[in-house]
């Protein structure tokens, strides 16, 4: 079967964790969460070491633990701690008291290089089904609250004044970067997810008029950079889940001096 091949397998992965990492990279981007997403993937350290002392499944520890890091941001934000500080203390509180219970397990062995950098050629078929199945859920969500997103993202005010609340969009962005964090630390790592979120974003910006032109070029960058990344990895042997990131690097640096010329 064609799932049989490691490769066919990564691949795959890797154009799920793309597909669902490139709508929620731009409203990343627009709300200027960048930092926002790699505290929540810094946290997700801490969601290894509980699933494996549970005995869990990582996607469900790694879900749970970034979605008390985000509500818990959300909900301090602004009650006498700049955001940027508050994220500062917590990510990497996070992934230090992540790294030491990691110390602590015994009977364990567990590949921290792994978990930090990603390990896209040991995807498995159940794996597969997680990251795909988180996709549809993130780009589902998303795409439910698309309009009520953009306005709470363009006008917090004109949101109120449409009926939107822009904590409830606040919370919805929340649960999918969640998502994204638990399905993409298999295939990227806990140290380069928000650059998965953020590089393909940012790249299309130069290239989009409207905000869904700008999701839709993002996936398609997402997915080059994947799929572009595992092909350089397996010809020149280097780390899969840092190529990927370095591949999209080399898109962004294109689509900046395109947009330079073009100015």
């Amino acid at each position: 079967m064609m799932l049989d091949s490691f490769l066919v397998r990564a691949a795959l992965a890797g154009l799920g964790v793309a597909v669902a990492a490139a709508p929620l990279g731009c409203f990343v981007v627009w709300r200027r969460m960048a930092y926002f997403g790699d505290a929540t993937a810094h946290a997700s350290i801490l969601g290894v070491a509980l699933a494996l002392s549970f005995n869990m499944s990582i996607f469900a520890g790694v879900l749970v633990v970034a979605l008390v890091m985000a509500t818990t941001v959300s909900t301090l934000s602004g009650r006498g701690y700049a955001m940027d500080t508050l994220l500062g203390v917590l990510a990497h509180s996070a992934i230090a008291f992540g790294l030491v219970a990691v110390s602590f397990l015994e009977g364990v062995r567990i590949d921290l290089m792994a978990y930090l950098f990603g390990d896209i050629l040991a995807v498995g078929r159940v794996d597969l089904a997680v990251i795909w199945g988180g996709a549809l859920l993130v780009l589902a969500l998303v795409g439910w609250r698309w309009q009520q997103l953009l306005t709470a993202t363009v006008s917090p005010d004109l949101a109120h004044a449409s009926g939107i609340d822009p904590k409830r969009e606040q919370l919805i962005l929340t649960i999918a970067l969640a998502v994204v964090v638990a399905v993409a630390i298999k295939v990227v790592g806990v140290l380069l997810i928000a650059a998965l979120l953020i590089i393909p974003a940012a790249a299309a910006r130069p290239l989009s008029e409207t905000p869904e032109r700008m999701a839709a070029i993002a996936a398609g960058i997402g997915a080059v950079s994947a799929l572009g990344g595992l092909q350089l990895a397996y010809a020149f042997d280097t780390p899969a889940g840092p190529t990927i990131v370095c591949v999209a690097a080399g898109v962004f640096a294109l689509t900046s001096l395109l947009s330079l010329i073009r100015d």
